[in-house]
């Protein structure tokens, strides 16, 4: 075999592993693999902050479930991705970070930027490894892919000191591939006896987690629906595994991303299927209310999350889609059937009687109208982000979903900033697809130096913005759960910061909304302006300042009934 540098081996890894594009800001420990990929036909992004370059790699990484791909030198451009390798772990999102390091014999003498990111790393990854002999390197890189793709999904880190990168090794990449993933198939007596007891329930349900998205199993979850008559509800990090608009959907549970007819629903079963869902306490809330009298088969392809939150009736460790193909196949091998009528015809009523006004015309302007006009406006094939506080409540309550990886949500580590580098991402991973940033006014400052790089790189979105001028959330949580009076306040003008200026002065632009009236055209405007201009393009929309939480929405919340109509 012909000597090539090492660097070479390793890109030609990347793109035979499907990375077309990655996200990172170049610097003196890792400018050999910079050489490498210059004229490899990977597209780089330069982001402004390692931080943003993580949360892109998700964002691609969410939309076409491959490995998205970070990169920065050393020292604190591997701190800084500590956040994105975080968020990633805590959704099962495939990522990889790769970051430069000091050369190897100067690592126990303090050099400058030398530090033990592979230690700081482990906690937030499946696995964080230096190459320190440079004929590992298109092995390890290997063995980073088919980790981060196996089992339950996640990020991983490998650290290239400057010495190993400027090697040669023997190398033939036509004589390479990709490690096989192991396929996680189910125990089929378990399959069998999960049939009985959904045959045996009479008001059961199926919950649809992350797992069913991130396995690619959300036909398998309506073909199951549909066959049974079973109703579906769905978790946070599971919305648009299943339409919206199905008569068999039944809503979201949950103390803040939830319906009222989802958590009324909820309540009234007496068995729950869920696949690929991890019961986080957002969802749960009061583990003895959640779990009441009704049973639970917990699908998952990672074996320590059954069990993990509370013990199920009965667990079974599979992928997703495999488990819900050999449970479809044992229904029609059986001929099963059950009559359901009467407790689909039940979640209808709830869903006609237990929902929440979105249509005030009131100023200022209260969210829910927000989302009425997000919901009428943008087709289903829009790609939405949005982050964390009171707007991804809103979010989980009132903005329909229908396809799968087309509601991205930094569900459980919820960094704020989140939004703009993960639409550049998307945006990245789907070129014509309509991206939409759905963000608050607090969030949309902590990674706002990013919108430079969607400018240099012609990257257009919409940003939604609901600025409510303060911390929400956080102000709630103040009052309601401490009684606190103290106020954490962002105000620069009467209107807080002047978002519209900050785009301006990135080269964007942007409008800012006083009126429920004005809003369908502005965003209108906003949509034809992106593509017009190939650059992110803001709807700043100011809403009431004092929210009314009410019901779901507090933080401190439990799932508890309500009186509801009968059938």
């Amino acid at each position: 075999m012909a000597k090539v540098p090492v660097m070479q081996a390793v890109v030609d890894v990347l793109k035979s592993e499907g990375v077309d594009v990655t996200f990172g800001c170049p610097g003196a420990a890792i400018l050999p693999l910079y050489a490498a990929m210059e004229d490899s036909g990977i597209k780089h992004l330069i982001v402004r902050h390692e931080e943003g370059a993580t949360h892109m790699a998700d964002g691609w990484a969410r939309t076409n479930g491959n490995v998205g791909v970070a990169i920065g030198t050393s020292g604190p451009a591997g701190t800084n991705m500590i956040t994105g390798l975080y968020t990633a772990i805590a959704d099962s999102i495939p990522i990889l970070c790769i970051t430069g390091q000091a050369v190897s014999s100067k690592l126990h003498q303090e050099a400058f930027q030398a530090v033990d990111i592979v230690d700081i790393a482990k906690p937030v990854t499946k696995w964080a490894v230096q190459v320190k002999e440079a004929a590992q390197a298109p092995w390890i890189f290997r063995e980073a892919f088919r980790i981060a793709r196996s089992g339950r999904p996640g990020p991983v880190l490998i650290d290239l000191p400057l010495d190993v990168q400027k090697q040669e090794i023997e190398w033939e990449p036509a004589l390479d591939a990709p490690l096989p993933i192991p396929a996680v198939e189910p125990h089929l007596p378990r399959v069998e006896r999960a049939l009985d007891m959904l045959l045996e329930a009479d008001r059961p349900l199926i919950l649809a987690g992350g797992g069913v998205i991130l396995g690619d199993a959300h036909e398998q979850v309506r073909e199951l629906a549909e066959l049974l008559g079973i109703p579906v509800q769905i978790t946070l990090m599971g919305k648009g595994s299943f339409p919206e608009d199905h008569e068999l959907f039944a809503g979201m549970t949950g103390i803040q991303t939830s319906q009222r007819y989802g958590n009324q629903s909820f309540l009234e079963s007496d068995l729950v299927l869920a696949l690929g869902a991890r019961f986080g306490d957002r969802h749960t809330g009061a583990l003895d209310v959640y779990r009441g009298d009704r049973k639970f088969i917990h699908v998952d392809i990672e074996p320590t999350q059954i069990g993990k939150v509370f013990g199920p009736d009965l667990g079974i460790v599979s992928d997703t889609r495999l488990f819900l193909d050999a449970l479809l196949d044992a229904a029609r091998k059986r001929g099963a059937s059950k009559d359901y009528s009467a407790w689909v015809a039940r979640v209808g009523v709830l869903k006609q009687t237990l929902t929440r006004p979105d249509d005030y015309d009131t100023v200022p302007i209260k969210a829910p109208r927000v989302y009425r006009e997000i919901n009428q406006i943008f087709p289903p094939e829009t790609y939405f982000v949005t982050a964390i506080g009171l707007y991804q409540i809103w979010g989980g309550q009132f903005q329909s979903a229908h396809l799968p990886r087309h509601y991205q949500v930094c569900g459980q580590a919820g960094p704020l900033g989140w939004e703009i580098p993960a639409a550049i991402g998307v945006k990245s991973a789907e070129p014509d697809a309509e991206v939409v940033a759905v963000v608050g006014d607090y969030s949309f400052q902590f990674l706002v130096e990013e919108l430079a790089v969607a400018a240099q790189y012609d990257v257009p979105f919409v940003i939604i913005m609901l600025n409510n001028e303060y911390l929400g959330l956080i102000r709630q949580a103040e009052g309601d759960a401490f009684g606190m009076k103290t106020e954490v306040d962002i105000h620069y003008d009467e209107h807080g910061t002047d978002n519209v200026k900050i785009m301006e002065a990135y080269g964007c632009s942007g409008r800012r909304v006083f009126e429920p009236g004005d809003l369908a055209d502005t965003i209108e405007w906003a949509r034809k302006e992106a593509v017009a201009t190939s650059r992110p393009v803001l709807v700043e929309v100011m809403i009431e300042r004092e929210a009314n939480t009410a019901r779901g929405i507090r933080i401190d919340a439990m799932i508890e009934p309500e009186p509801v109509p009968n059938a």
